[in-house]
C-alpha cells in the first residue's frame, strides 16, 4: 500500500467553498489523500504513456494473452493440477494448451466466430487494431 499523506477537513471548513458541490457529496468531514511526489510523477508518466499508439498496440497483444490465460483457468480448470509433481503438471499444461489450439483452429475452420472480449470491443469502437487471429469474431 502506498504511503499517502492525508488531509482532513471538517464540514465547517468545506461548506463555504464555492467548488464543494463539484468536489464532494459527503455530509461529514472530508479526507483527501496525496501520493508522495515520486509516486505521483510515476503515475502521471504512466498515464501519458498509455495514450501512445505503440503502447496501445502492445497492450492489445497483452489483452489476447490475458484472454488465453483466463480461458485456460476458467474453461479448462487449470488453476489446480490433477497430478502431483512438476513433470506431470507440466505435461498437463502442455496437453491443455494443445487442446485449446485445436479448439481454436476447429472454430476458425468452420467459420464459427468466437465472442469478442470487452477490451476488443473497446479497440474496435476506436478503430484500433488487435493482432490475435483466434479472437477475431469478424
Amino acid at each position: 500500500m502506498a504511503p499517502y499523506t492525508a488531509a482532513r477537513f471538517t464540514s465547517r471548513q468545506c461548506d463555504p467553498c464555492p467548488d464543494r458541490p463539484a468536489r464532494t457529496h459527503g455530509k461529514s468531514a472530508r479526507t483527501v489523500n496525496f501520493l508522495p511526489r515520486h509516486l505521483y510523477e510515476l503515475q502521471a508518466t504512466n498515464r501519458t504513456d498509455q495514450q501512445d499508439p505503440h503502447w496501445k498496440r502492445l497492450y492489445a497483444t497483452r489483452s489476447g494473452i490475458e484472454g488465453t490465460i483466463c480461458e485456460l483457468v476458467d474453461a479448462h480448470r487449470a488453476r489446480r493440477s490433477r497430478y502431483h509433481g512438476h513433470r506431470k503438471t507440466h505435461a498437463q499444461h502442455v496437453l491443455t494448451g494443445i487442446a485449446i489450439n485445436i479448439e481454436r483452429l476447429a472454430s476458425r475452420a468452420h467459420h464459427r466466430p468466437r465472442g469478442l472480449t470487452a477490451f476488443q470491443l473497446y479497440l474496435d469502437s476506436r478503430d484500433l487494431t488487435w493482432e490475435c487471429w483466434w479472437r477475431q469474431g469478424k
